[in-house]
């Protein structure tokens, strides 16, 4: 199947395979800045049409498909929404929310099959100052008709410009217990809710939630049409290697109230960013349809090549 890119400047990047736009990567500002303004891919949908993100549902505004979060840093929020407050819940503090600009696009490249590229952005806190410097890299690949299913994986480098210590926690860190999200964020559609998640080796959201492991699966089944889809999330083999990763990732994953899932990197414990030190983090998503099972999406996993 023949795959397209177009590039509506200063707007969005699309990915279509035969007639279905499989993704649309928007890196225009949003126009809420409580919902903290920043890119986002939404709608991500299956070869076979399926939408697999969900774009903001009345219960939480600022879940924008898959976008790259940091719920607390250093007094900010970089996720949106209400900011967590221990003892006082969660409140609107606007002057808390930061976003993050899209400053160009420092490589982009449509080749046989795939396209990649590297997004430049500056994290910039609610006042205006400047906290930090991100290169994003975004690959679509490895789309297989027979399988039903192709990949976009998601690295971070993140660089902190600013004088003083960047410190990343989540809504347990300030002390609400099991609340770890931040991260790369995915928020899947109203149709997915109550649906399957399995890991390689755990299954549901309640055991999953807050454990560590190499990928983690979220089946549902769509309304309107006769068919499932799955959406995978697994961890490149670095990101688990202390030697070169900065802090631990758990999960952070509900099927319900509402469908989500991230890559949290500061679930338990905060973690601190010294000035002009950077970190990194890469990242995997599959996009299939039918509701696939563990030892399919382990088969499949281990047929990739990082």
């Amino acid at each position: 199947m023949s795959m397209r890119v177009s590039h509506l400047h200063g707007e969005a990047v699309a990915v279509a395979v035969g007639g279905t736009e499989i993704l649309r990567y928007v890196y225009r500002p949003d126009s809420e800045a409580f919902e903290s303004r920043k890119p986002y891919a939404h709608p991500v949908r299956t070869l076979g049409g399926r939408t697999v993100t969900g774009y903001r549902p009345s219960d939480h505004r600022w879940h924008k498909g898959l976008q790259m979060t940091a719920s607390h840093l250093s007094g900010q929020n970089f996720w949106g929404g209400n900011s967590y407050v221990h003892g006082r819940g969660y409140l609107p503090l606007p002057e808390r929310v930061g976003s993050m600009r899209h400053d160009g696009f420092s490589a982009f490249e449509v080749g046989d099959g795939r396209l990649d590229l590297v997004e430049d952005l500056t994290w910039v806190e609610n006042g205006g100052a400047e906290w930090a410097r991100e290169a994003r890299g975004l690959s679509v690949h490895s789309v297989d008709e027979a399988a039903g299913a192709w990949v976009l994986d998601w690295s971070i480098r993140l660089t902190n410009v600013r004088e003083a210590d960047l410190r990343f926690g989540s809504p347990t860190t300030a002390g609400r217990e099991m609340a770890g999200y931040t991260g790369l964020q995915w928020r899947g559609p109203r149709d997915f809710t109550g649906g399957t998640v399995f890991g390689a080796a755990g299954s549901g959201a309640g055991e999953l939630m807050g454990a560590q492991g190499a990928w983690l699966a979220f089946t549902g089944e769509h309304d309107e049409v006769d068919a499932h889809s799955t959406v995978v999330f697994a961890h490149a083999p670095e990101n688990f290697d202390e030697g070169r990763a900065i802090h631990p990732s758990h999960w952070f994953v509900r099927a319900e109230p509402v469908p989500s899932v991230a890559f949290s990197w500061a679930f338990f414990e905060e973690f601190g960013l010294a000035p002009g030190e950077s970190f990194g983090y890469r990242y995997r998503i599959v996009v299939a349809d039918g509701a696939w099972g563990r030892e399919r999406v382990g088969e499949y996993l281990d047929g990739l090549s990082w």
